[in-house]
């Protein structure tokens, strides 16, 4: 029966978790497996790798082909380089104590990067930290500057618009004031005026004689010409008279 090391995942959607189990080659990714050797977790930083080397190497050295992931953890965990030695030992190239001092001090090593590797994600988040909080501060210290000056100018503008008021409120005293004093003055040519068109309206009055001498002068002109028939009628009275001497 073949026999592959692999991962099989679990955890939820968005956040994997995987275990790292010797399984059949033919089973599902997800289905019955052999033995459970380890768990990986990518959702830190760095990733979590637990694994048991003994038993990893254990499999390995039965046959357990292991995929591209899984190799890449053994050998994150020194699991590939116990088995690399161990198969030098079974050459008789190193001794079993020698081949447990090199993975010893490898793994020393190794720890060594990590915690370096924790150590300066671990400094720069603190420094992240530290500058966000320096740029708050510096927002904060220009908001506040900001609504100083807001109400400063605020008050200038609070200032401004009393003079203002006070100068509206002087000029609308002195323009109450200066009417009462030129009232008098107005109200003169109001009296004067019933004054000048008095004789306008006597005018009429003293035309009216003019018109009606006329109307007396007319009879009289009509009485001369009414008499001088009656002047004329003696004339006519003499040449009849002289016409009649004639005939006789």
């Amino acid at each position: 029966m073949p026999v592959k090391l692999r991962l099989q995942r679990h955890g939820k959607k968005g956040k994997p978790f995987y275990w790292l189990v010797a399984a059949d080659a033919r089973a599902k990714r997800d289905g019955r497996y052999l033995e459970k050797l380890g768990t990986y977790n990518p959702n830190t930083n760095p990733a979590t790798v637990v694994i048991d080397i003994d038993r990893a190497v254990t499999w390995l050295e039965k046959g357990a082909q292991p995929t591209d992931t899984a190799r890449t953890l053994l050998s994150y965990r020194g699991a590939m380089l116990k088995h690399h030695l161990n198969g030098g030992v079974r050459k008789g190239a190193l001794t079993q104590e020698e081949a447990d001092k090199k993975l010893e001090a490898w793994l020393e090593e190794k720890e060594a990067k990590i915690q370096a590797k924790k150590d300066g994600l671990s400094k720069a988040a603190a420094d992240a930290s530290a500058k966000r909080l320096a740029d708050e501060k510096a927002t904060n210290e220009k908001r506040l500057a900001a609504a100083q000056e807001t109400e400063a100018q605020a008050e200038e503008a609070q200032g401004e618009s009393e003079t203002a008021e006070e100068a509206s409120v002087i000029e609308e005293t002195a323009a109450e004031e200066a009417p009462t004093e030129e009232a008098p003055v107005e109200e003169a040519p109001a009296e004067e005026a019933p004054t000048e068109e008095a004789p306008v309206e006597e005018a009429p009055t003293e035309e009216a004689p003019v018109e009606e001498a006329p109307a007396e002068e007319a009879p009289t002109e009509e009485a001369s010409t009414e008499e001088t028939p009656a002047e004329d009628a003696p004339a006519a009275e003499a040449t009849s008279a002289t016409e009649e001497e004639e005939e006789k």
